[in-house]
């Protein structure tokens, strides 16, 4: 049997985490398993030795998938196998990507896939909050040129006191639930949901996971030693030329600097502004007809000069590229009620970001089924985000959701979710398709999701709203500048870009990615603060437009009543082969939809048609009655003997009018006085206590004859 060589990290409370190498796909350029508890990952790296041609950026792949053999499960479907990766998988492969991406020597461009397996499971030990570890644990054995290592770790704040990777059970009395991924010296990236912290509650939590961070980032420097991994390959993937990029910064920084002060409000005419910057280049040095045009380096070399040229215009002038000051949000229109087929709609524009999102309510029957490894049950709110590429101007079909669309999917989820009421019986569908975007339109999402569900109906807890900001440095001085609502360019030219979401009383969630070395907590503090500022000025924009829920669902939306049965009541309300609620629902025009807990049955009655929702409602309650003695019924006469007649005084509930009890006089023929299908108003006089039969009589109800 083979050792492994092993290096374990003290949790502090009596778990550990212990990474191991050199037993398990030793054909990788680095292989770690990673264990917690009964959790194992599998984490590989593999680089290609050399880069494809004219690439200028880091081919990065990572993949996080989970094996059903991990927790002992068969997969679902028809082929019994894994398929393509669940929106968790691919939500984790994001949390690992973010952090890793930025580490990379900015010259590396070869070929890179990081792959996390699931191999073990237990079900307390949350595999995600591990993923960055064994990941970044991979790259530290093997010879692959990184600046880590880094490491993740779940925050969770459990009865006001903060815990470094809880059990998953623990995570169900969470306020505040955080992954934050750093290297020994800096955050890299934050991501989670809470129920409205202040940001010194935030800073505090990213403070805390740092310090365990830094332990986890020391085991894997220490492992690395271990197997000899210290030196990393050497490289070569890019071929420069010295002499034109002096040139292309010579002749084109200032042209952009003019571009970036002119403070121009529309993103295509900047764009165009740019282009033309290196269109003059190229026409003043070279002749189109017989000199071979180096024209992906000029390129390269002019993004670094606009960077460059715009970054220094920030933090020199104060001036933005679309002409705004730092803490300046761009107009805001917004619309609610605006199509009339969803049972809520809005729009959100906000500069030149636009969402349009719908809401849609539903039943039980519409449910989302989750049959994750893990995970199995139901989701009763789904957000669902499409970025179609019309919405900045690319000419290229729309292929489908990507793994960007689900991340931001899922911060809008987590940012409103925790505002939906408590009772509310429906399942609920929010849609963003955004029309236009230079700047969050994540952020948007919220906002419009916000208005949407307001003017659906729902009983929003308090409104909410989100902002995008930024951040640019300069690494030679102090100087820096916090960026309220980001433009796209700004995104991608600054140091950080994070997103805020939240109520007017705290932040609901949130999602950073920091690009630069040494930011300290006190500049991230000034950034929240001036990203809750921004936040509070985009909510009073919502609340002008709809302060409040509507009082009422729209007409065309369906009603949903939840009764309590008792829970040996569930067979009688459902029939045999389930022919009584057939029948109830096709009479009422209703869906009815039975669940059960430890002590009740809970029915969900749902139609259009109110006056339908009533008439079930009429007849389940009418079944699950219990008869009381002495209580008088219109019952109909279900069948006739020769003694007597049985009458329905509830749904499946006959009780015997004997002949005797019919009529104060004698009777030779109850059908001297009855038929089958007839009603008839009966008092029940008794219930057998052996047999639970009921008896009825007809005859107390009537004039008692004198005696003559």
């Amino acid at each position: 049997m083979i050792k492994p060589i092993e290096k374990s990290i003290d949790l502090g409370d009596g778990r550990s985490i212990v990474i191991e190498t050199g037993k398990l796909a030793k054909q990788a350029d680095g292989s770690v398993v990673v264990r917690m508890g009964n959790t194992y990952l599998l984490a590989t790296v593999v680089s290609a030795k050399d880069a494809k041609p004219d690439v200028d950026f880091m081919p990065l792949s990572v993949d996080y998938r989970e094996k059903f053999a991990a927790a002992g499960r068969f997969p679902g479907g028809f082929q019994k196998r894994e398929a393509r990766p669940s929106d968790y998988e691919i939500l984790v492969s994001r949390l690992v990507d973010r952090a890793l991406r930025p580490l990379f020597p900015e010259d590396y461009h070869a070929d890179t896939f990081v792959t996390v397996n699931l191999i073990s499971a237990d079900s307390e030990s949350t595999p995600d909050a591990l993923a960055g570890l064994a990941a970044s644990a991979a790259l530290a054995v093997s010879d692959i040129p990184f600046g880590g290592p880094i490491s993740e770790v779940r925050v969770a704040r459990i009865n006001g006191e903060l815990r470094i990777n809880p059990s998953a059970s623990e995570l169900k009395d969470a306020d505040m639930d955080i992954i934050v991924a750093a290297t020994k010296e800096n955050i890299m990236m934050v991501e989670g949901e809470m129920d409205e912290v202040s940001e010194a509650e935030l800073l505090e939590a990213m403070k805390f996971a740092h310090d365990a961070i830094k332990i986890q980032c020391d085991a894997q420097i220490e492992l690395a030693e271990m197997v000899g991994a210290a030196n990393k390959r050497e490289y070569s993937h890019e071929v420069n030329d010295e002499a034109l990029r002096q040139k292309v910064w010579d002749e084109t920084f200032e042209k952009a600097k003019e571009v970036a002060r002119a403070g121009n409000p529309n993103k295509q005419q900047r764009a165009e502004a740019f282009d033309k910057i290196v269109e003059e280049f190229i026409e003043s040095n070279y002749n189109a007809e017989e000199d071979e045009i180096p024209e992906t380096l000029i390129k390269r070399y002019f993004h670094d000069v606009q960077k460059e040229a715009v970054r220094r215009v920030m933090l020199d002038e104060s001036i933005r590229l679309d002409g705004r000051a730092m803490d300046q949000i761009r107009p805001i229109w917004c619309e609610v009620d605006c199509l009339p087929g969803p049972h809520g709609s809005a729009i959100f524009t906000r500069g030149e970001t636009q969402s349009l999102t719908t809401v849609t309510l539903g039943s039980k029957l519409d449910e989302k089924i989750v049959d994750d490894v893990l995970v199995k049950g139901v989701d009763r709110f789904l957000l669902h985000y499409n970025f179609p590429p019309f919405s900045t101007n690319d000419p290229k079909p729309y292929r489908g959701v990507g793994r960007r669309e689900i991340g931001h999917g899922n911060l809008a989820h987590r940012a409103l979710k925790r505002m939906l009421p408590d009772d509310l019986p429906y399942v609920v569908r929010v849609v963003s398709d955004i029309l236009e975007s230079n700047g969050s339109s994540s952020m948007a999402t919220v906002c419009a999701g916000t208005m949407a569900l307001m003017d659906a109906g729902i009983q929003f807890k308090k409104p909410v709203s989100g902002i995008a900001m930024g951040l640019i440095t300069d690494k030679d001085s102090d100087k820096y500048v916090i960026l309220s609502d980001i433009l796209g360019d700004e995104d991608h030219l600054g140091d950080m870009d994070f997103k805020v979401t939240g109520t007017r009383d705290g932040i609901t969630a949130t999602q950073m990615d920091i690009k630069v070395d040494g930011l300290s907590y006190e500049v991230l503090e000034k950034a929240l603060d001036q990203a809750r500022r921004g936040r509070l000025h985009i909510l009073d924009k919502i609340t002008e437009t709809i302060s409040e829920p509507r009082a009422d669902y729209k007409p065309h939306a369906p009603r949903i009543v939840t009764l309590k049965i008792p829970k040996e009541m569930i067979g009688a309300v459902i029939g045999p082969g389930g022919k009584i609620i057939q029948e109830i629902q096709a009479e009422t025009g209703t869906a009815i939809v039975i669940d059960e807990d430890d002590k009740y049955g809970i029915v969900d009655v749902s139609s259009n048609n109110k006056e339908g929702v009533e008439k079930a409602l009429a007849r389940i309650q009418a079944i699950v009655a219990v008869p009381e003695v002495g209580k008088v019924y219109t019952g109909k006469v279900k069948s006739i003997v020769p003694f007597g007649a049985f009458v329905e005084i509830l749904p499946g509930k006959d009780g015997l009018l004997h002949i005797s009890e019919i009529e104060w006089h004698r009777l030779d023929k109850v059908e001297d006085v009855l038929k089958e299908g007839q009603m008839v108003e009966v008092k029940l006089i008794d219930v057998d206590e052996r047999s639970g039969k009921l008896k009825l009589s007809r005859k107390v109800l009537l004039p008692k004859p004198d005696r003559k």
